[in-house]
């Protein structure tokens, strides 16, 4: 049996066994970042005596609200003091160090959080003999705001340097609960993918991992000089200037956020992340794709994908076609390197079906294909696509944005919030994917029984995780030629 009371370099943590799994909730790795450490880069936390109970999760790092979550019949405990993270091993002490997921959630770099009922880590650790880590990092402009440029007190990019520290604490604790510091694989979907894209540009996570699985997002960066005009837009509105900077460590949380939205109502955005990883020349020196394209990334395998309906999340099939979300645009807001944009748009219907498809095609599954290109020159990458569908639902008759991850922490019980109830096959399918994910953080390469599913590479191999599996060879090539790929 595992012990369940472990001494972490800061105190004792005494865990709980849960569903066959010892787990612990809410640790700290880091100062919580308020007062006068707000908008600052993550201090190591505080040490403490006697014995901690880790038996309950961190708040969620405070975020906006705009509806109740269904299914949740009250809202999360949140807080800006919300640097916490969450432990998932299996129940029975291993004779080895066994390997470690951490997962990075996603939510637009704006919501979410490690302990959304979704991420689970207790089938991935009981089935997987690995260990499971979910975390929270500071978001939306807590976390993202364009800071540095201010005063040297501040940094930029909070929310990822909040990762790195979690990282770090990992690489420092995680041998006390079983697992290998040497043998970590980061893994997140949507803005947590993007995140794994930065963290494989940035100098500070260098050698905190060594394998990643990005679901659904890669490069994702926002230049220096429109991050400053959005932070001085919230200053603005928060009434803060050069010489009452101060001001910004004791304005109440609840305004920054509500600031936040305010400049995004303003902006006219739309769904384009205005609060996400700042090109600040220094923590991210380089545009992601930029920088694994030279090889900042070296020796480390990557997999990765995307579903093969993203836009039906954002664009749900059955909204009227809206004149007003021009495809141009859209197309030039998602792609600006390309030259053929107006075709490119020309060339999908103009349907509200057709705007979702511009949606996945530019900005999740393009951007995925050119990140699995620049970074097999440096190490393996492995490229899925995930199409599995439930035709009688309203939603879940798309392979939509998201939908990956129920089957990754096999919690599909957690669909009953959108009414959905998968059947046997999805569990099946569900623990193939499982399989893959955690043969990956093993061993380096994911399998999937009985098919043999090679690298990416020329002949752009893609495993195609449906009610039947299998590897088709550069799918949907035409498209990806016009895409300028």
């Amino acid at each position: 049996m595992r012990e369940l009371q472990v001494a972490t370099k800061y105190g004792t943590v005494q865990g709980e066994l849960l569903h066959g799994a010892s787990v612990w909730k809410g640790i700290p790795y880091a100062k919580p970042p308020v007062g006068e450490l707000r908008f600052q880069a993550p201090e190591q936390p505080e040490s403490w005596d006697g014995i901690r109970q880790a038996t309950q999760f961190g708040p969620e790092n405070i975020q906006p609200r705009n509806h109740q979550p269904e299914g949740l019949t009250k809202l999360p405990n949140e807080s800006e003091d919300s640097l916490y993270l969450n432990i998932w091993a299996p129940k029975e002490k291993s004779a080895e160090p066994l390997p470690v997921m951490v997962w990075i959630h996603g939510g637009s770099f704006v919501s979410g959080s490690g302990s959304q009922p979704m991420y689970d880590g207790t089938q991935l650790a009981v089935r997987g003999e690995v260990i499971v880590v979910t975390i929270n990092y500071r978001l939306g402009p807590l976390g993202f705001l364009h800071m540095a440029p201010l005063d040297d007190s501040f940094v930029s990019n909070a929310g990822l340097l909040d990762q790195v520290a979690a990282l770090q604490w990992v690489k420092d604790n995680i041998s006390a609960f079983g697992g290998n510091p040497d043998q970590v694989t980061v893994f997140g979907e949507s803005a947590g993918s993007m995140s794994i894209a930065a963290l494989m540009a940035m100098p500070a996570a260098k050698g905190l991992f060594h394998r990643a699985i990005m679901e659904s997002g890669a490069s994702q960066f926002m230049p220096a000089e429109q991050a400053s005009a959005m932070r001085e837009g919230m200053l603005k509105i928060l009434g803060v200037d050069r010489d009452n900077l101060q001001k910004l460590s004791t304005i109440p949380v609840e305004q920054i956020i509500a600031a936040g939205e305010t400049v995004k109502q303003q902006s006219g955005a739309g769904m384009a992340l205005l609060f996400q990883p700042v090109l600040d020349g220094e923590i991210l020196p380089q545009i992601p794709l930029q920088a694994v394209s030279e090889g900042s990334a070296q020796d480390i395998p990557v997999l990765i994908g995307t579903t093969l309906h993203e836009g039906a999340l954002f664009i749900q099939p059955h909204v009227p076609y809206s004149k007003e979300i021009d495809m141009v645009q859209g197309v030039d807001f998602m792609t600006p390197d390309l030259q053929n944009r107006v075709s490119i748009a020309d060339s999908y219907p103009k349907t509200a079906d057709g705007q979702a498809q511009v949606m996945t095609d530019m900005f999740f599954w393009r951007s995925s294909l050119q990140y699995a290109a620049a970074q097999q020159k440096y190490a393996p990458v492995w490229m899925y696509r995930f199409d599995w569908v439930m035709p009688e639902h309203p939603l879940l008759k798309r392979a939509i944005h998201s939908i990956e991850m129920f089957f990754v922490f096999n919690t599909l019980h957690v669909l009953k919030f959108m009414n959905a109830e998968p059947d046997e096959a999805a569990s099946v399918l569900a623990l193939k994917v499982q399989d893959a994910w955690i043969s990956f953080a093993k061993n380096g390469k994911p399998e999937v029984a009985g098919v043999n599913w090679p690298a990416y590479e020329q002949d752009r191999a893609t495993l195609i995780f449906n009610h039947e599996i299998e590897v088709v060879h550069d799918p949907e090539a035409s498209k990806r030629k016009l895409l300028g790929l």
